[in-house]
């Protein structure tokens, strides 16, 4: 299969783990295009959606699907995403649609991440894949120069502003061997709005898309 097809059968794939009737947490890239697509062609599968960027909830409720905003909604059963990266844990790097904030708070709202992927994005270790920072502009000199004496090289992505009005960092050369430890280190720097690891919500599950067809990954 080509990656346009490893992509649907994978966003296929997960409307199986989307409880009938309930509200779906829907993440932000490709894979979850095609995600959003299979959902729409099962009539009535959701009762609403919470998304985690304009992006996708334009395609949501082109596809006449419901959108709710994170402030309506307690919980949520499960958060269907795309990932840049994930390793053997389940952690992630994620951002490179600039959606990581919003993807993050989606994401603390569910009781299950399923992540959806193709076999490309399968990692040892995470920091191949540049980590996105998203960052209050006034700071971001100063975050970048923090990113810097961590060992990493980062540069502003440029001619980007995030649904929250934003700036991404990418930080290249970052091993990352300890996801969580780094993702607090990270967030708590003054100026940050978030960093693309996802360890504390990491995925409970993949969906992985191979030659050899779906493949299910438990965490």
């Amino acid at each position: 299969m080509n990656q346009d097809q490893l992509k649907e059968a994978v966003g296929r794939a997960a409307v199986e783990h989307v409880p009938r009737g309930c509200i779906v947490g829907v993440g932000t890239g490709s894979t979850v295009d095609r995600f959003i697509d299979a959902l729409a062609a099962d009539a009535g599968r959701v009762a609403a959606a919470v998304s985690s960027s304009e992006r996708s909830t334009e395609r949501l409720r082109a596809a006449g699907i419901r959108v709710l905003s994170a402030n309506e909604v307690e919980r949520l059963p499960v958060y269907i995403d795309g990932a840049d990266e994930i390793d053997p844990r389940g952690c992630m790097i994620k951002g490179g649609g600039a959606a990581l904030t919003r993807e993050k708070i989606v994401a603390d709202l569910a009781e299950r991440f399923v992540c959806i992927a193709d076999a490309s994005k399968q990692v040892d270790r995470l920091g191949r894949f540049p980590l996105p920072v998203e960052v209050i502009p006034m700071a971001s000199a100063q975050v970048a120069r923090r990113l810097a004496a961590l060992g990493g090289q980062p540069t502003l992505r440029e001619g980007v502003v995030t649904d929250n009005g934003g700036h991404i960092l990418d930080v290249r050369g970052l091993h990352i061997d300890d996801p969580l430890a780094l993702e607090g280190e990270i967030n708590q720097w003054p100026g940050v709005v978030t960093v693309g690891i996802f360890a504390r919500h990491r995925a409970q599950l993949c969906l992985l898309g191979t030659s050899e067809g779906v493949k299910t990954l438990h965490f």
